[in-house]
């Protein structure tokens, strides 16, 4: 049986190019390509894929949320993280959220089919150079996990806070979480309080920080 791979990247250049090798392996197929983290959920949902390779850096909903939801509701579902970030808090979030294997994006691209073969045989598969951050943490157990986004703000914060600075509108957000605007007002004031931040501006430079959104248009 084929391993059936759902690709994750919002940039339509990278997932044709990653489906384009994906397909040439006699045993993977790509059984259907996401632009988004809200999308990726869904299509796992409907599609019970073995494998998905998560772009971290995604609209709307980013791939460590969506590495959450998936392996909360889905755990017999792999889940790769691809990244160009190799800093400690991108990995560590990463992995934090269940993913079994985290790339970046400049490696080769027969690195992904190897990733691909280790994780769905039940092994973790780390980039070279990663692999040190990784330790380097789990010796040091990091102060700055535990201050992250992840552990200080809940889910839904989180995902109004990357909204915001993704430049949506409270009406925007309410339609997109389905809320009311008040309730968006709300989760607004409230990171604020809790992120002693007093500027919408403020709020999107820690979330790009964060890992919560990308500072690319």
């Amino acid at each position: 049986m084929s391993i059936r791979v759902i690709l994750a990247d919002d940039h339509a250049i990278v997932r044709h190019g990653l489906s384009k090798l994906i397909q040439q392996e006699k045993d993977m197929e790509v059984v259907a390509q996401a632009q988004d983290g809200h999308s990726t959920v869904e299509l796992t949902r409907e599609l019970s894929p073995d494998m998905v390779i998560m772009d971290i850096g995604m609209p709307d909903l980013n791939g460590i949320e969506a590495t959450r939801q998936i392996v909360r509701d889905f755990p017999q579902v792999k889940i790769i993280g691809l990244s160009m970030h190799s800093g400690q808090k991108f990995v560590t979030e990463m992995l934090k959220a269940g993913a079994s294997g985290y790339l970046l994006k400049d490696c080769a691209l027969e690195e992904l089919t190897t990733a691909i073969k280790t994780v769905v045989a039940g092994k973790i598969y780390l980039s070279p150079g990663i692999t040190d951050i990784v330790v380097e943490n789990f010796v040091r157990h990091s102060e700055d996990t535990e201050t992250s986004a992840f552990s200080l703000l809940s889910q839904r914060e989180r995902e109004v806070l990357q909204l915001m600075a993704e430049g949506k509108t409270t009406k925007q957000i309410a339609r997109h979480l389905y809320i009311s605007p008040k309730t968006v007002e709300g989760h607004r004031l409230r990171l604020m309080a809790k992120l002693k931040m007093d500027s919408v501006a403020q709020l999107t430079k820690y979330a790009i920080q964060e890992g919560l959104t990308s500072p690319e248009p």
